[in-house]
């Protein structure tokens, strides 16, 4: 379940963290990150969901947090935002950053950004595979040192026909009816 962090959620985020290994913890915030503060969980965790938006991945059965996604808008870009994400090691490669990111992606074209920046470690191939999927386009990459990449990305606007599919996969679970009128 994919839904808009909140300031109750501080909790799940401290957990999160914990249940993510050392290794884990320094490719998301290039450093090491044994906890956090309580302010950098207030900055986390009490965004506008405008400027700064964050989601959280829950496991429904369980209620344990799988993964976070967000991005930050550049004060002086407003079309341009920080984009950041991060998934506990148990729930890596099942598509828990893909979700995510789709969302993720989802929410900024509704908030009217066109371009993600991110902040990776070089070597961190998993990250740039997830970065490279429909709805983002490559838009240069640069070293900012100690090893690593700042990569732009263009949301590119989704077509027509990938919402109509998406709307009939909608209507193949139940989630959405057609309702067919004749015309004239």
């Amino acid at each position: 379940m994919i839904r808009p962090l909140e300031p109750d959620d501080k909790p799940l985020l401290v957990e999160g963290l914990e249940r993510m290994s050392e290794e884990s913890r320094y490719r998301r915030f290039l450093a090491p990150k044994p906890s956090f503060t309580s302010a950098e969980l207030a900055y986390l965790t009490e965004v506008d969901h405008h400027d700064h938006e964050a989601l959280i991945a829950i496991e429904p059965e369980s209620g344990e947090p799988v993964g976070v996604a967000r991005y930050v808008r550049e004060p002086a870009q407003p079309q341009v935002a920080e984009a950041a994400l991060a998934v506990v090691d148990e729930w890596q490669h099942r598509g828990v950053g893909t979700a995510l990111l789709r969302h993720l992606i989802a929410r900024a074209r509704q908030e009217d950004v066109r371009r993600f920046r991110a902040s990776v470690l070089g070597d961190n191939q998993a990250m740039f595979r997830l970065l490279d999927q429909p709805g983002l386009q490559p838009a240069g990459r640069e070293s900012s040192g100690a090893g690593v990449q700042v990569a732009e990305f263009d949301l590119v606007p989704e077509s027509g026909w990938r919402q109509l599919l998406d709307a009939l996969r909608a209507a193949a679970r139940g989630e959405l009816t057609f309702r067919m009128t004749r015309a004239g």
